[in-house]
């Protein structure tokens, strides 16, 4: 795995580790297949089946069309994106952005939720915490764009 993909501070947590809350995933409602960006002993309140951390290197591993869950480091996303639009099945957690990456995703997602300026993450050490930039969900994929709009979370274009 490339070490710039993540700072690391401690074994297995990186300054990249910001957790989905278990809330969002109760809305949505969905089991996905693979967890494909998670820190190495993994998220519990994740519904995945099975989960790709930084030793695994989620970006290396070939996700097979698989319904995904992606929470990428938001440090260096594209990579991710990239894969996510050919994967073509799951839902992302993304900052927005004017770099290229976020225009193809927001020309090919089928399903876009802007999160609400209220939310926080989890931190490895349980603190709720937030990022100065604004967040999304995208979706690909029927199953996954479905379960964006039933959650109620807001409105899907």
């Amino acid at each position: 795995m490339e070490l710039s993909l993540f700072n690391v501070v401690s074994e297995g947590v990186t300054t990249n580790d910001y957790y989905t809350p278990k809330w969002l995933f109760d809305a949505m409602g969905l089991e996905f297949d693979i967890d494909v960006a998670a820190p190495v002993q993994g998220i519990p309140w994740i519904p995945a089946k099975r989960w790709f951390s930084q030793a695994e290197d989620g970006l290396a591993q070939d996700w097979g069309g698989a319904l995904v869950w992606m929470n990428p480091p938001f440090s260096k996303p594209a990579p991710w994106v990239n894969k996510f639009i050919k994967n073509n099945n799951g839902i992302a957690l993304i900052c927005t952005s004017k770099a290229k990456w976020y225009k193809e995703l927001w020309d090919q997602a089928q399903g876009l939720l802007t999160v609400d300026s209220s939310f926080k993450f989890i931190r490895p050490d349980e603190v709720r915490s937030d990022i100065f930039m604004p967040t999304v969900l995208a979706s690909m994929g029927d199953i996954a764009t479905d379960a964006l709009i039933k959650s109620k979370l807001g409105r899907v274009r």
